[in-house]
């Protein structure tokens, strides 16, 4: 079995967490609805201990084409969560869902 590439977990108000390797992030609440219900491209920021209104954009979140997954896109690199998979993670039904690697395909090599 491979080990995940990162994981998404509920958070704190509605918030999203996502670990990769060393790395933390946050999706506010806010954001992911405006994702989810209006497919607009939302910030991902970092997940640690700051100043309070203090935060600093990592990275970005996006449906993908079809609307049925997430992509997302940090300086860790980039990931894809099937759009199941994010939303019950997003209601409080999973505990947490794997990111898996966003593999770029070059058509011209």
């Amino acid at each position: 079995m491979t080990p995940e590439a990162g994981t998404l977990s509920h958070g704190v108000n509605g918030a999203l967490r996502i670990a990769v390797e060393a790395e933390r992030y946050r999706i506010e609440a806010d954001d992911l609805k405006s994702l989810l219900f209006y497919g607009r491209v939302i910030p991902i920021v970092e997940d640690r201990s700051q100043a309070p209104g203090e935060l600093t954009i990592e990275g970005h979140a996006a449906m993908n084409a079809s609307g049925r997954a997430m992509m997302l896109h940090t300086r860790a690199g980039s990931y894809i969560i099937p759009l199941v998979s994010l939303q019950r993670v997003a209601r409080g039904e999973a505990i947490s869902a794997p990111l898996f690697p966003l593999i770029e395909v070059g058509l011209y090599e």
